[in-house]
């Protein structure tokens, strides 16, 4: 018949086998998900908006984030990771990105929340391209799963603009 050492080979296949088909439907399984987050920041008041000794514009504000992330939380989630992002044009860049805020959700029973916070990271623009400066605030998350790939997505609140003159 059979050794003992070809016998544990194929049960440790077997059970190898039928773990990666669990782990792979796992995946699938989240892809019939469809989420509806839901946010909304406040910029309750612009605390100090001057320039730097560098001559960079610096802004620290205060800021309301409430969010409703449940329903990005399956039974494959390991934990959501949330940051919230003021983005605007200057003549050099089409595009600047500026994180305000982060946070890591670990599970549905903190995904709904309501902060009161000042930027958690400095607003600084290099130069002197904020005053009176529109700019959108974006709340980014990225869903980290307990196996399978990670998904990231956004909510984009447009309608801020800073200040004309240093304060």
């Amino acid at each position: 018949m059979h050794s003992f050492g070809y016998r544990a080979n194929a049960l440790l296949t077997f059970s190898v086998m039928v773990l990666a088909l669990m782990c792979a439907m796992a995946s699938l399984s989240d892809n019939l998900n469809s989420p509806s987050p839901s946010a909304n920041v406040q910029v309750l008041k612009v605390n100090r908006f001057q320039k730097s000794t560098q001559g960079n514009d610096e802004v620290s504000m205060t800021l309301n984030i409430s969010a409703n992330l449940q329903s990005l939380f399956t039974w494959n989630t390991k934990q959501v990771f949330v940051f919230l992002a003021a983005e605007y044009e200057t003549p050099k860049n089409s595009l600047n990105q500026v994180s305000l805020w982060d946070g890591i959700i670990p599970s549905i029973e903190h995904a709904k929340f309501s902060i009161h916070t000042t930027n958690k990271y400095r607003f600084t623009d290099q130069g002197s391209n904020l005053r009176g400066k529109e700019y959108d605030l974006t709340l980014h998350w990225h869903v980290m799963p307990k196996t399978g790939k990670m998904f990231a997505d956004k909510l984009v609140m447009t309608g801020f603009r800073l200040p004309e003159e240093y304060r």
